[in-house]
């Protein structure tokens, strides 16, 4: 059964994008149960558990290859996986998921400003126009819709920290170009034990104000969800699609991530859907499409 799953691109690639629009759920459902550094601890301690005993001797080898690279990969790991889900899980504490899911969708736009920021990648007219309808799109979810919150501009301080988790995950996605030629779960294993030591003076941080929480029983179950789904399974399963069809077409699948977010959110959660949601992630969704977009070819 597995070996057929691990035969369906279009299944690995969907069930990816479900169980990473789970994270926006389950760091809803973590509010009251286990506070949010500590989760992002547990969280990469708890993949470091299941991936390093298997992978250990295949990191150690690759050594000569990380060794070069490792300050890139200190960033890469501390902005991307250890930085991005603190502020995600704090974000969780004053929005909602279906904002979280949202606004995370717009990290492709994010990668493309960031790509331009730093390596001076082009920007075509049709992505310039992509990255408009996006701006607009977060700006009207993260405004509810408000022409007075907007002349204000008072936004919610959780869309805001979720805008800069998308800025840390864009920098870490654009860095990607420095990482080291070896095995793609190697990389990852290495990764998340990283990004496991920089969680920890953040849960002690959290201890030493006061504010740690230790998971119950359900801010438990919440936890190794996260680390067996979004973090474990998703990466293999995304990783897979991407040898079977191509890392260009198994891209657009992210895209499915606010829209599966989205629907969570209303039946899990039971959070409202209201039209500036459908309003934001139209615009969110088409700015991606536009700026995915080639130009057409001028005709002889």
């Amino acid at each position: 059964m597995i070996a057929a799953l691990f035969r369906q691109p279009i299944l690995l690639l969907s069930l990816t994008a479900l169980f990473w629009a789970g994270n926006a759920v389950a760091s809803r459902l973590a509010v009251g149960e286990v506070s949010p550094l500590l989760l992002v601890f547990l969280r990469w301690a708890i993949v470091c558990g299941l991936l390093l005993p298997f992978l250990a001797g295949r990191i150690k080898a690759a050594w000569p290859q990380i060794r070069p690279r490792l300050k890139v990969i200190l960033v890469m790991a501390v902005l991307g996986f250890t930085g991005f889900n603190a502020l995600f899980y704090i974000a969780a504490h004053s929005t909602t998921a279906l904002n979280i899911g949202i606004i995370q969708g717009a990290i492709p736009i994010f990668v493309l400003l960031a790509a331009f920021a730093f390596h001076r990648t082009a920007v075509t007219p049709l992505q310039a126009g992509g990255v408009a309808l996006t701006v607009v799109g977060v700006i009207l979810v993260a405004s509810q819709g408000s022409l007075a919150r907007l002349a204000a501009l008072t936004f919610n301080a959780g869309d805001m920290i979720m805008v800069l988790a998308c800025l840390f995950y864009a920098l870490y996605a654009v860095a990607l170009k420095s990482r080291p030629p070896i095995d793609g779960l190697v990389f990852f294993a290495f990764m998340a034990s990283i990004a496991a030591l920089a969680a920890l003076p953040l849960a002690i941080f959290e201890l030493a104000e006061g504010d740690l929480m230790l998971p119950s029983p359900s801010g438990w179950a919440i936890t190794v969800f996260i680390a067996l789904f979004p973090s474990c399974i998703a990466q293999i399963f995304f990783m897979r699609g991407v040898d079977l069809i191509g890392p260009g077409r198994a891209g657009v699948f992210v895209n499915l991530v606010p829209i599966f977010a989205s629907l969570l959110a209303v039946l899990i959660l039971s959070e409202p859907f209201r039209w500036y949601h459908a309003g934001a992630l139209a615009l969110v969704l088409g700015g991606i499409v536009v700026a995915q977009r080639k130009p057409r070819e001028a005709k002889a």
